[in-house]
């Protein structure tokens, strides 16, 4: 058995695609089917900054096939601030704006800190507790992405993991590397692209991490990338896998997250 490995890109609405990606004569408010029909996922960055109305998340859903899941960036107004705990109210509000609208292509919803967030393991313990398992019946996958060193130990690790609260896989110039596995899927976000390749990264990178994803579906976990707690592994079982091609290189985001699917499924 294996899980579900999607790759895809950050957003759907990028004027720079509409000559890389899109066809010339597809309407903008195309876009969306179109990039769902290529991809398998999308990370939703919209959210971050505005709140959205449950018709927008149940228009969404009808534009996507079957199969395909949506992530969810969860706002800012719960993760900027200096007290995590202190985000009671704005995690709750979110989980109840009609993110269900989404059914079941409803996917991990990504809680991403500053980067000058600091790690406090009693305060990152309160948030996490925060977080909600369900949402109108349906079951949640929450997924933090720290973006200060002061995470990368492994006692933020334990707590991701008591929580069953994924950790961003972060392939970045910027932030450090945790790829400790802490629940029942992975999600990574691959951001060292370049729109000077066709492909968003060298074949041979796409290569290595096409081997990567699939050692993370098999249960298993790849040996060369950095753990904040190398000591510690992972139950070994089946998990999904979520993969998107972020930031840099993105004018070419969509042919990377392209190149990478057709190495999976060549087997």
């Amino acid at each position: 058995m294996s899980g579900i490995i999607r790759t895809g890109i950050g957003g759907w609405n990028f004027e720079p695609w509409e000559k890389t990606f899109y066809p010339s004569d597809l309407p903008k408010k195309r876009q969306l089917e179109y990039a769902a029909s290529k991809l398998q996922t999308i990370e939703v960055n919209g959210t971050f900054y505005r709140s959205q109305k449950p018709e927008t998340f149940a228009k969404w859903a009808s534009e996507a096939p079957e199969g395909f899941v949506f992530s969810l960036k969860a706002p800012r107004y719960a993760v900027n601030r200096r007290v995590l705990a202190e985000g009671g109210e704005s995690i709750a509000r979110f989980a109840e704006s009609g993110i269900v609208e989404l059914g079941d292509k409803l996917g991990p919803i990504l809680w991403q800190f500053a980067a000058t967030k600091r790690f406090e393991p009693d305060d990152f313990g309160a948030f996490l507790k925060l977080l909600p398992t369900k949402a109108g019946g349906y079951p949640l996958r929450h997924v933090v992405e720290p973006r200060h060193e002061s995470f990368a130990c492994p006692e933020a690790v334990a707590l991701c993991r008591e929580a069953g609260v994924a950790i961003v896989c972060a392939d970045s110039e910027d932030y450090p590397q945790i790829a400790d596995v802490t629940s029942d899927f992975v999600y990574l976000r691959l951001q060292r692209g370049s729109e000077d390749i066709d492909t968003c990264y060298e074949p041979y990178d796409l290569d290595r991490w096409a081997t990567r994803l699939k050692q993370y579906a098999d249960g298993d976990e790849p040996s060369d990338l950095t753990k904040a707690d190398p000591d510690s592994s992972a139950k070994s079982e089946p998990r999904d896998v979520f993969a998107y091609f972020i930031r840099s290189g993105k004018p070419r985001a969509p042919h990377g997250a392209m190149a990478l699917q057709e190495r999976l499924h060549s087997d």
